[in-house]
């Protein structure tokens, strides 16, 4: 499945998105591998919670961006004659280029705090999640920004023990490769209007 040529309008936007997206994988998830592991001696709790970050931030951003989408489509409307599938592409062009409408602080604290209220990330009991805060905050603009897109980027959601997918998932070097169920997930993969843009990593094991 091939994604539809975004609006002209979006083309460079998204593609520096998508190239911020292969960054943060590349070399900002390490980083925070590094950050995690003198709390944290399991690699594969550090990557549940590097995950479980990902997932958290994309949930706040989005959530604060449909507060902010509606009441700048109620403001642009006063003065807005065309359709609304022009409204909401106004919209959408006002808000990237006014990303100071965002209160990622506001998402940050949010993201932390469910992280430290999830129970299937064991840590420590002197252990704070604000030691990712770099990560979480580049994360919620990230997520944020991508909203601005038509389609939007996404990211997938999954689900231990699902099926593994290889048009979704690479397979971690320390998988079982013999083996067809996803043990964790290690970074979400990004998706456009349902189709895979970048593939995501999950960890394989019988």
């Amino acid at each position: 499945c091939c994604p539809s040529p975004p609006k002209s309008g979006c083309t460079t936007r998204r593609a520096f998105l998508i190239a911020r997206f292969n960054f943060i994988y590349a070399k900002e998830r390490l980083d925070a591998e590094c950050v995690l592991r003198p709390y944290i001696c399991d690699l594969e709790t550090v990557q549940r919670i590097i995950y479980t970050t990902v997932v958290e931030c994309f949930r706040a951003a989005k959530m604060a961006f449909w507060k902010i989408k509606v009441g700048v489509k109620e403001t642009l409307a006063m003065d807005h004659c065309a359709g609304a599938a022009s409204l909401e592409c106004a919209a959408l062009n006002y808000i990237a280029c006014h990303k100071d409408l965002y209160d990622v602080c506001c998402s940050v604290q949010e993201v932390i705090c469910c992280l430290s209220k999830n129970p299937k990330l064991p840590c420590p009991g002197n252990f704070d999640f604000a030691c990712i805060e770099p990560l979480i905050r580049d994360l919620c603009c990230l997520a944020f920004e991508m909203q601005t897109v038509m389609p939007p980027l996404e990211i997938s959601f999954g689900v231990d023990g699902e099926c593994f997918n290889k048009t979704m998932y690479y397979r971690s070097c320390d998988s079982d490769f013999s083996a067809p169920f996803v043990a964790y997930h290690v970074w979400p993969a990004l998706m456009e209007g349902g189709c895979v843009v970048v593939k995501g990593e999950v960890v394989t094991k019988k």
